[in-house]
């Protein structure tokens, strides 16, 4: 038995191994692409946060109260110019209009500042109102009114302003660097890790089994000695090796690009965690690539070539991903160790307690061991698939 699943556990790493474009499309590639997309995403967030800080509205405005013009002398990023007769007002609310140049219109009434200062909230009377035109498809016209929004409101707050919040500018966000790298490994990287192993294994395992029918290859292996549940435990074992390679690829450009991609944050790292968590973390990948290869190697056995086997597999790859994303959501999130034979989202779960360093070791070895013998129910499908001539043999 050994002998047998090692001569096509040898034959699967020759065909894979000995392909140097597959090597490099599979194992390479992606975790190279991950790591130079999330690099550039990650500079191009950051400089986009950079360009706002210096970025400044043009604000179109009628009747101009002195108090905002002190306002504007005090670094706000608004440059004001004022609008002489009602003429000049519709001539900028039509450039405005037409997505010509100007950010937005405002339109203050006379005697603004006389008008506040006098108003009283328990007259019931309505309060001066501050008419602001933008045009939403204009995406600076857009963020300029949001802008100037803002300092309205925080000019109105002004005027009543009993207390303070957080006086400091720091001092008060009580998160260590651990807890932010805990966060943002534990929400991104389970839904990740899942998508990386799923695509490693669509990648191989079409090929490996709908390929060989497709070539009708298979039939040289079927008519020698070997049994069928040996020849199908080979071909998962191999294949659930060279996706792990693959899905390490990418976790490994996922791991190295995060504090890029978070804008350079120097406390996102992944120095928090420890053998212990890593060794937790390989056990839980192991075995899931033993379920996604079974479950890929089935779906290709079934199929008549690659096209129609990949055609098959992409509605379980969505399937896959969104069990992932669960460990995003907190009341998706169970801890009863019965929700833990669910396939695929036990694993999703794993990971996230994993990095959250909130490890249940019942929760890990009730996957693992669930993981395996879905593994070998697999196993023994393929088995039985392999028997059936109708099954291999279909054109």
């Amino acid at each position: 038995m050994k002998n047998n699943i090692m001569t096509i556990i040898k034959k699967e790493f020759t065909r894979f191994f000995t392909d140097k474009r597959m090597v490099l499309t599979t194992v390479i590639m992606p975790g190279v692409m991950i790591y130079l997309l999330y690099s550039v995403m990650g500079m191009g967030f950051t400089s986009q946060f950079e360009n706002t800080e210096n970025y400044q509205i043009k604000v179109s405005v009628q009747s101009l109260p002195q108090s905002l013009k002190i306002i504007a002398e005090q670094g706000t990023p608004i440059i004001f110019s004022e609008l002489s007769g009602e003429d000049k007002k519709q001539e900028a609310l039509e450039n405005l209009a037409d997505g010509e140049e100007g950010s937005i219109v405002a339109v203050f009434p006379e005697n603004f500042d006389e008008l506040v200062a006098e108003y009283d909230v328990s007259t019931g009377n309505p309060a001066p109102a501050v008419e602001i035109y933008y045009n939403s498809s204009n995406t600076e016209s857009k963020s300029a009114y949001g802008i100037m929004k803002e300092v309205l409101d925080q000019y109105e707050s002004s005027l009543a302003n009993k207390f303070d919040i957080n006086p400091a500018e720091e001092g008060y966000d009580l998160a260590s660097e651990e807890d932010m790298s805990i966060q943002v490994f534990s929400m991104m990287v389970p839904m990740l890790m899942m998508v990386f192993l799923f695509s490693g294994c669509m990648a191989i395992a079409p090929e490996s089994i709908a390929g060989e029918k497709e070539r009708g290859t298979i039939a040289t292996l079927l008519v020698t000695p070997i049994k069928r549940s040996h020849l199908a435990l080979g071909k998962i074992v191999s294949l659930s090796v060279i996706a792990i390679l693959s899905g390490f690829s990418s976790f490994l450009g996922t791991m190295l690009s995060l504090p890029k991609l978070m804008g350079g944050e120097e406390n996102i790292n992944a120095s928090v965690y420890g053998m212990k968590e890593y060794a937790m973390l390989l056990l839980i990948i192991l075995s899931t690539a033993l379920v996604i290869v079974a479950l890929i190697s089935i779906v290709s056995a079934f199929a008549k070539n690659v096209k129609e086997a990949t055609g098959w597999i992409t509605p379980i790859m969505i399937i896959s991903m969104l069990l992932g994303v669960t460990s995003m959501v907190e009341s998706l999130c169970k801890t009863e160790p019965i929700w833990f034979l669910i396939p695929l989202y036990n694993s999703a779960q794993c990971m996230s307690a994993i990095f959250s360093l909130d490890i249940s070791i019942v929760n890990i070895i009730v996957t693992v061991v669930a993981n395996i013998c879905y593994a070998g129910i697999g196993v023994f499908i393929l088995t039985k698939m392999f028997d059936n001539e109708k099954v291999m043999f279909s054109k």
